[in-house]
């Protein structure tokens, strides 16, 4: 199943202009179980261009919610960088089978 579909919400934007973070919003606890056990952290960074080491993820089971924070491929508003807000990473995240 792909990610967009089975969470609520898959949210992407920066974080600074250098980072960007992707939020990934469940709807209940089952689904965030789910995403979080089935999401590998190598899986998102290889799709993000980023390195695993640098990229972090928070799991927060209190809220549902799985994030994670890379390193924005170019600086933003630099003349390489193809999403000045950030917001089309979040696609690609819902794009991913689970």
């Amino acid at each position: 199943m792909k990610l967009g579909k089975l969470a609520d919400k898959v949210r992407s934007k920066n974080a600074g202009p250098f980072w960007l973070t992707l939020d990934i919003f469940c709807g209940d606890a089952a689904v965030f179980r789910q995403v979080s056990e089935g999401l590998a952290s190598d899986r998102v960074a290889a799709l993000l261009g980023a390195d695993v080491a640098v990229m972090k993820r928070f799991d927060m089971p209190e809220l549902n919610v799985v994030k994670f924070s890379v390193p924005r491929p170019a600086r933003q508003g630099a003349i390489d960088d193809r999403d000045m807000h950030g917001a089309s990473f979040a696609n690609l995240l819902a794009e991913m089978e689970i």
